[in-house]
């Protein structure tokens, strides 16, 4: 009966099937690993924003050298902010609201230098590419506990003066004339004492997965629907070549039945009519 299936149109059919199977399986792998990357990111934001902050001493090594299982630890600084040479970061949206990030070395009591990202202002309205007002911190010594980030790569385009493209922590340098620390910057969580008047906060990053795990449940499925269809359609071929009788499920007496015109006929004649 399944002998077709043998037939090159049918084989051709059935491994058409298999290579479009195997695409969803990688697909859904895909998507597994992301949800796996996700689910590691939100393990370690969990495990170290709120952690118990790090002093300089230990803390030391991951500016120099940034180690991704420590970002977003907290870090104790005590030192005191180079206004003089603060830059804002342009393009950089929150909540949907375009704006900059303040950037300001801190030079710390034992001579090192960390770069300090204060927070968050929005566009200004007074001149065109700038924010109105960056605010500034306390003068003197301050305390401040910022969370370890990563520096960012060079972007491929400029930036006005006083403004950066991104924190490219090797190009911060080039405006100043000490050293700093160029693998890590500290994300500002408090300062004490406290300024005024500060730059928004950046918050708690999102700790949601994504859809990622009922994307690959859904190719998963799909693979496993292309053969549920090419059996449907190697079903319906078989019916193809079955008598409508044998389909319905009656015999071929029910075929040879008479009708009742074939009836009436027969009971006239019995009646001597014809």
């Amino acid at each position: 009966m399944y002998r077709f299936l043998f037939t090159p149109k049918w084989l051709g059919w059935f491994a058409l099937v298999i290579i479009l199977s195997l695409a969803c399986v990688a697909l859904g792998m895909w998507q597994m690993d992301r949800r796996n990357e996700a689910v590691a990111e939100v393990e370690k934001i969990e495990g170290n924003y709120d952690a118990e902050p790090l002093d300089f001493a230990q803390a030391r090594q991951y500016f120099k050298e940034f180690d991704p299982a420590r970002e977003w630890t907290p870090v104790t600084l005590e030192g005191t902010y180079d206004t003089e040479n603060q830059r804002v970061v342009r393009n950089r949206p929150l909540n949907g609201r375009p704006g900059y990030e303040v950037l300001v070395p801190l030079r710390l009591e034992n001579g090192s230098t960390v770069i300090i990202n204060r927070g968050w202002l929005p566009i200004g309205n007074d001149t065109a590419g700038r924010p109105d007002v960056v605010p500034q911190p306390a003068e003197g010594t301050v305390e401040v506990t910022a969370r370890l980030k990563p520096a960012e790569p060079q972007l491929d385009r400029g930036a006005p003066k006083g403004q950066l493209a991104s924190i490219n922590l090797d190009k911060f340098t080039g405006i100043l004339d000490y050293p700093v620390y160029t693998d890590a910057y500290g994300l500002m969580a408090s300062e004490d004492p406290a300024a005024a008047r500060t730059p928004v906060a950046l918050g708690k990053p999102d700790i949601d997965t994504g859809p990622h795990l009922s994307y690959s449940m859904q190719w998963f499925a799909f693979g496993a629907l292309l053969f549920v269809g090419y059996g449907y359609a190697a079903r319906q071929e078989t019916m193809v070549d079955v008598p409508l009788s044998d389909r319905n499920g009656r015999g071929a007496r029910e075929n040879r039945k008479p009708t009742a015109e074939q009836e009436e006929d027969a009971l006239l004649d019995a009646q001597g009519y014809h």
